[in-house]
């Protein structure tokens, strides 16, 4: 089969383009006398003018989209009235800040920082995150959340089989790879965050724990959450289309996402008490066999998976709203498709139509 290669794309513009490079004797002028200065002056509004040297081209004053790239090692300012924040730097005997990352800047009151184009996520105390156990220990399981450390899973932050509250003994750290083992997937909560930046998770919910009957997506993107934003709902439950079953949807706000067949609870048993009630909810928390599943449901996810991956490819953000909207855009598009609603293919130029449809973009 022939091989067709593409031209690539024309690089975008690293900073804006501004009036200042109009041959004007008074703009040379003002320029000169910054440089001479040695320093970033304020303007009348309070802002860092543009420069012609390695100093910052951008307007602190605008929003982060509009702003330009700085790299590592590039002069933001030598104003000793800003103050240095993350992913800034000040050299040994001096007032100048400069950038340590590629990224965008942003001010906050009189608080210069640099926003990395790229980076790993940063944990909060609340995040839903979906993680993968890398290691046992004897208490507590290592998850890899994407993060720059292992976050822990103590095993007194999971529900026990049968919702039983108690001590956890040694017979239950003897079992402990019977609740996860190295390669399971599962969603959790951070509940603490220690000093370094390494954080606590728990499962003490009965809709956190171990993750079967679906596919994971890993994205990557801007600010470490992979084009995942914090939402009112970072986990529901949408209809298939075209006779497939219902689909559950999570995404970790630390780029990790889960795609899932939705499998309803067991109906408990009216006349059991209150403890059978919780032990039949939980049986198969822990199981590791995945169900069977559907052609028309497999289907769908891997479409889910499509628009997922094609909002991350064009920029754009991941929550509830896009990843439904885009979703009812990509099953219309394959209706007029020739493989028809088993087209899922969603990159390229099709991810870019998708992602025209939902921006409105011509």
């Amino acid at each position: 089969m022939p091989i067709k290669i593409f031209a690539p794309k024309p690089p975008r513009p690293l900073h804006r383009p501004s009036s200042h490079h109009d041959t004007s004797s008074s703009d040379s002028g003002s320029d000169s006398e910054s440089d001479a200065g040695g320093g970033a002056h304020l303007d009348a509004d309070g802002d860092i003018p543009m420069t012609s040297q390695r100093r910052v081209r951008l307007d602190l004053a605008t929003t982060t989209s509009d702003a330009g790239i700085v790299t590592p090692g590039e002069l933001i300012t030598s104003d000793p009235q800003w103050m240095r924040g993350h992913g800034t730097y000040v050299p040994a005997s001096t007032t100048s800040i400069v950038s340590s990352v590629a990224g965008t800047v942003t001010r906050t009151n009189k608080l210069l920082s640099v926003r990395p184009l790229r980076a790993r996520y940063t944990p909060e105390v609340g995040d839903l995150v979906v993680g993968r156990i890398v290691e046992v220990q004897a208490k507590r399981w290592r998850v890899d959340v994407g993060s720059t450390q292992l976050a822990a899973l103590p095993l007194s932050a999971i529900n026990l089989p049968g919702g039983i509250l108690r001590k956890r003994t040694e017979t239950d750290e003897l079992q402990i790879r019977t609740f996860f083992a190295e390669g399971d997937l599962l969603v959790a909560e951070v509940q603490q965050l220690f000093a370094d930046g390494g954080a606590v998770l728990h499962t003490r919910s009965l809709k956190y724990g171990k993750l079967r009957n679906g596919v994971f997506v890993a994205v990557s993107g801007m600010g470490g959450g992979g084009g995942v934003v914090r939402s009112r709902r970072q986990v529901w439950t949408m209809d298939g289309a075209h006779g497939a079953g219902p689909i559950d949807v999570v995404l970790g706000v630390n780029g990790y996402v889960w795609i899932s067949r939705h499998v309803d609870a067991p109906e408990p048993d009216k006349a059991a008490g209150l403890h059978n009630m919780e032990e039949s909810v939980s049986a198969t928390v822990y199981s590791s066999q995945n169900d069977r599943i559907d052609v028309a449901t497999m289907r769908e996810i891997a479409r889910l998976r499509g628009v997922v991956t094609a909002l991350v490819e064009n920029g754009l953000r991941v929550d509830e709203d896009m990843v439904v909207r885009g979703y009812q855009e990509a099953v219309e598009q394959a209706l007029l498709a020739e493989e028809g609603i088993e087209d899922v293919y969603l990159g390229g130029d099709k991810g870019r139509r998708l992602a025209a449809a939902l921006t409105g973009a011509a």
